[in-house]
C-alpha cells in the first residue's frame, strides 16, 4: 500500500451531525480516500494503488480500518465517491481498471447509510469555484466572465471532459464523457500519428492520445514517422527525458501532447460557450510545470480561425491543488445527505 496521512486539521470533534464523511477520489492507478469531520476539514488522506486491492469495497474497507482512520472517525455512515468511469445507474464497471461494483452493494458491503458515487470529473468540475487562487495557474491571457459557463479537461490513466453550467439554481455539472469524441489531427504530422494508431485501433478518440498511454502511442508513431528506432519506454520516463532536454523525439512527443490537448479544449471552450475559462486537471500536465506553459498548448487554443479573438478571450488554468476532486464529493454529498 502506497499511503500518506494528513491528520493536522482533524484536532477537532466532528461537528457533522451524522458524523465524520467519506470521500474518496477513484482513478484507474490509484484510489485516494480522506475524512471530512466538519465543512471544509478534510484530513486523514491516504492513497492506494488500486492493483493491490480485488475490488473497490476491499480498497474502501482497509481504508477504514486504517489505525488512523478508525481511532478518528469510528462508525462512519455516510461517504462520497468520485470515480474515473461513467455512472448512469446502480451498476459501476471501470473502464481503464477491472473493478466492477453495484453502488447500492458497495453501500450495504461497508455498511453505511448514504453513498453518492460520481463520475470523477462530475466532482472535480463541482470543486471548480471553491479552488483557491493560489491553487490554480493561468497559461496564457484572457479574463474570466463571472456567471458563465466552465470548462474542464485533464489527462492522466484517461481523459476526462466536463464542464459547469450556471442556473439560479447553482452550478450543473455535466456528466460528459467527451474524452471519447473522435481525434482531430491539424496538421500533416498529427495525421501521420492518427494514421499510425489506426494500426492499432478502429476508433482512435481522443483519450486514445491525450493520456499515459497516449504518451507513448504518440511516441511510436513519431518514431515511426521520422523513421528513428524507438526505445521501449513509459509516459513517465518520456516526460522525464523531454524535461530533461536529453532526448529530441520525447521532446517533440510532449509537445505534440500539448498542442494537441490545445485543440481538444479550444473545441470544449466553443462548444460550451466557457467564458468563465477552461480548467486543466489529470495527472499529467500539472508534473510538466513550465514545459507545458511555453508550449504550444495556448497557441493551439485558440487557433480556431474566425473564432480567434473569441478564444483568446477565454482563460486557461492548470489546477495545481493535490486534491481538489475532494471538495467536489464534499459538496456533493452535502446536497445529498440535505435532500435525505
Amino acid at each position: 500500500m502506497n499511503a500518506m496521512s494528513d491528520t493536522a486539521s482533524l484536532n477537532t470533534p466532528s461537528v457533522f451531525p451524522g458524523g465524520a464523511r467519506l470521500l474518496a477520489d477513484v482513478g484507474g492507478t490509484n484510489a485516494r480516500f480522506a475524512l471530512e469531520t466538519a465543512p471544509g476539514q478534510v484530513g486523514h488522506i491516504h492513497v492506494l494503488a488500486c492493483a493491490d486491492y480485488p475490488t473497490l469495497a476491499d480498497a474502501l474497507r482497509a481504508y477504514l480500518a486504517l489505525p488512523d482512520v478508525a481511532a478518528a472517525a469510528p462508525g462512519i455512515r455516510h461517504g462520497a465517491i468520485a470515480i474515473a468511469n461513467p455512472v448512469t445507474g446502480d451498476m459501476v464497471r471501470m473502464t481503464n481498471h477491472h473493478w466492477e461494483f453495484s453502488i447500492d452493494g458497495l453501500r450495504r458491503d461497508v455498511n453505511f447509510d448514504v453513498l453518492a458515487v460520481v463520475n470523477d470529473f462530475t466532482a472535480l468540475a463541482r470543486s471548480l469555484p471553491h479552488i483557491p487562487a493560489a491553487q490554480k495557474r493561468q497559461v496564457g491571457g484572457g479574463t474570466a466572465i463571472e456567471g458563465t459557463p466552465l470548462g474542464l479537461i485533464g489527462a492522466g490513466t484517461g481523459l476526462g471532459v466536463s464542464g459547469l453550467i450556471p442556473s439560479p439554481a447553482g452550478w450543473t455539472a455535466l456528466l460528459s464523457e467527451g474524452g471519447h469524441v473522435s481525434f482531430p489531427p491539424i496538421n500533416e504530422t498529427e495525421v501521420a500519428i492518427l494514421q499510425f494508431a489506426w494500426k492499432e485501433f478502429e476508433h482512435v478518440s481522443a483519450e486514445r492520445l491525450l493520456s499515459g498511454v497516449g504518451i507513448e502511442l504518440i511516441y511510436r508513431a513519431l518514431a515511426a514517422h521520422r523513421h528513428i528506432a524507438a526505445e521501449v519506454l513509459g509516459a513517465p520516463e518520456i516526460a522525464q527525458r523531454a524535461l530533461e532536454g536529453t532526448c529530441p523525439l520525447c521532446d517533440e512527443t510532449i509537445e505534440a501532447f500539448c498542442t494537441m490537448l490545445g485543440t481538444i479544449a479550444g473545441n470544449l471552450g466553443v462548444t460550451l460557450g466557457a467564458q468563465g475559462g477552461i480548467y486543466i486537471g489529470g495527472g499529467i500536465v500539472p508534473r510538466l510545470g513550465a514545459r507545458f506553459d511555453n508550449s504550444g498548448f495556448r497557441a493551439r487554443f485558440e487557433a480556431k480561425g474566425r473564432f480567434r479573438a473569441y478564444l483568446s478571450a477565454i482563460p486557461t488554468f492548470v489546477i495545481t491543488a493535490e486534491y481538489p476532486a475532494f471538495l467536489g464529493v464534499s459538496a456533493i454529498l452535502a446536497e445529498r445527505l440535505a435532500l435525505a
